[in-house]
């Protein structure tokens, strides 16, 4: 079996006040992505969100079902995010292939029964990252290029937060039960991430932060307003979000994030933004 599988519980604002560095990194960091030849998963009792990922180096990899979810076949009652941040490579549904290049999105429905990672060149292996989020509706498979990604231009370079989101699967480019995910492009100059800071509690979220330089991090902030913590993360490193907590990062240099979430609500502006001069 090439899956590996961890599970997170879920903590109270006030339990997360008392953790120090080490506790909340095992708490909320995901450092253990893109290992050769290996599907690797995070299972959250946050909405119970599924962060993961998967690297076809040698051999191509099944998505196969693990204890926590007592089914037969991953997808038996839940829907599948996947976006490619690596080289060229194809995922299989039931048989039926879709290429993904890099920062290629694909959503795979409820019900799908095989699932199947396969890289073009084992030299330079795809690198499939993966976020999951229970289902009650099949929806069709689709695939979703950046270029098709419905794309907002946030911030400014004076405030050193320019950025461009990707929506890649999202309603209005896809149909998704709950599941939403897309990638946001800081442009060279800007750091700051989802500035102002804000939180919503009708869902979670998960960053994965990738294109971050060797030798530079990315720190990110977490926790309530007015009782925040960080967090310093490398490249192709993974971070929970509560729904109860900020998200918002600085990296010593400009990157991309990929953001994935799960929730009772779709609408993406659904947010309680935080002034930026009230955080502490």
């Amino acid at each position: 079996m090439s899956v590996s599988y961890e599970v997170r519980y879920a903590s109270s604002p006030d339990a997360v006040k008392k953790l120090d560095t080490k506790e909340l990194r095992n708490e909320f960091l995901i450092d253990n992505l893109m290992k050769p030849d290996e599907v690797v998963l995070v299972y959250t009792h946050y909405d119970r969100y599924i962060a993961g990922s998967a690297v076809p180096a040698s051999k191509k990899l099944t998505l196969e079902t693990i204890d926590p979810l007592k089914s037969e076949t991953f997808l038996a009652r839940r829907e599948l995010g996947v976006i490619n941040v690596g080289g060229d490579g194809t995922v299989y549904v039931d048989g039926e292939a879709f290429e993904l290049t890099y920062k290629d999105a694909l959503y795979v429905g409820m019900g799908a029964k095989e699932v199947i990672f396969e890289s073009k060149d084992a030299s330079a292996p795809a690198k499939f990252y993966l976020n999951s989020a229970p289902a009650h509706h099949a929806f069709p498979n689709k695939k979703v290029t950046k270029a098709e990604a419905k794309k907002l231009e946030l911030g400014t370079l004076e405030t050193a937060n320019a950025r461009t989101v990707n929506q890649m699967l999202i309603g209005g480019v896809v149909d998704t039960c709950q599941l939403q995910m897309g990638m946001t492009e800081l442009k060279t100059g800007s750091v700051w991430n989802t500035l102002p800071s804000h939180v919503h509690d009708r869902r979670m979220e998960v960053y994965m932060y990738i294109e971050v330089p060797p030798e530079q991090s990315v720190c990110h902030f977490m926790g309530q307003t007015d009782e925040t913590r960080h967090i310093w993360m490398q490249n192709e490193q993974a971070v929970i979000s509560p729904p109860w907590s900020i998200h918002s990062g600085a990296g010593t240099s400009n990157y991309t994030f990929i953001w994935g979430m799960a929730g009772e609500n779709l609408d993406y502006t659904d947010m309680d933004v935080c002034p930026i001069n009230e955080l502490r």
